[in-house]
């Protein structure tokens, strides 16, 4: 069971070894940025609440990373809280009929993508044709996931990962002792993944940042080098990209 405040929010539900995943507030935000920060309000809200379920109260010297995410709503009028708009996808035909979708989230995509093209051959007059993706299988399906193994996230590539450890066991090893990421996977972003930055890999290929930015901004230095090394950079291009990496990851650290 998630647990959730009294007003619907919820509190924490990913546990990651030993951590867990607390959240959510609902801010409105009137000037959208690139990078989202997280409002001291925001954290001393969920700090507070988050005490109210775990077993030892938490600190901010306990937080290993805090990050913040915007969120577009479609606001069908006469309200102006937040909280009370749907999170649902958005569908809407203009005269010319130009189909228009907006809202939704990451985890509803297929349904979106069908909802919408299903919209378009209404209002095309195409013959209807029934959406396979309910049951299509995505890239990297297993049958059989082993969960305690850390590159079960990679699905049917991680085969792939196993073999460049097999060949080199140098590339197994974990590039910092409180995450669970290794160099093979590193390579893995670059060859493909289309990783180009410290950024991209530490963000993005892996979820390194979210999990604790301090380790990220430690792991940094290996990561550029591998980057480097495989997309022929030199030393002043490693030595930015750790310093971009580090000044993005320093807002993550309470």
């Amino acid at each position: 069971m998630v647990p959730h405040t009294d007003d619907g929010r919820v509190l924490f539900a990913v546990p990651w070894y030993d951590k867990v995943v607390v959240g959510t507030t609902d801010t409105l935000i009137e000037k959208p940025l690139l990078e989202p920060l997280a409002l001291e309000e925001e954290i001393d809200f969920i700090l507070q609440h988050a005490a109210r379920y775990l077993t030892h109260d938490p600190k901010r010297e306990d937080v290993l990373s805090v990050f913040a995410g915007l969120r577009p709503l479609v606001s069908p009028g006469g309200t102006e809280n937040t909280s009370e708009i749907s999170r649902d996808h958005y569908l809407a035909v203009s005269e010319s009929g130009l189909v228009t979708i907006a809202g939704g989230k990451w985890t509803t995509y297929r349904k979106m993508a069908e909802d919408t093209i299903n919209k378009a051959v209404l209002v095309a007059g195409l013959v209807p044709v029934a959406c396979p993706t309910e049951n299509l299988r995505i890239h990297g399906w297993m049958k059989n996931v082993d969960f305690d193994d850390p590159l079960h996230v990679y699905g049917s590539d991680g085969i792939p990962i196993r073999r460049m450890i097999d060949k080199n066991a140098s590339l197994g090893e974990r590039i910092h002792p409180d995450l669970p990421y290794c160099r093979a996977e590193i390579l893995w972003a670059i060859r493909e993944e289309m990783a180009q930055t410290v950024e991209d890999i530490l963000s993005r290929r892996t979820r390194a940042l979210l999990l604790n930015a301090k380790a990220s901004i430690e792991m940094a230095p290996v990561v550029a080098s591998l980057l480097a090394h495989e997309l022929e950079k030199d030393q002043n291009w490693i030595d930015r990209q750790i310093a971009e990496y580090r000044n993005l990851a320093s807002t993550y650290v309470v």
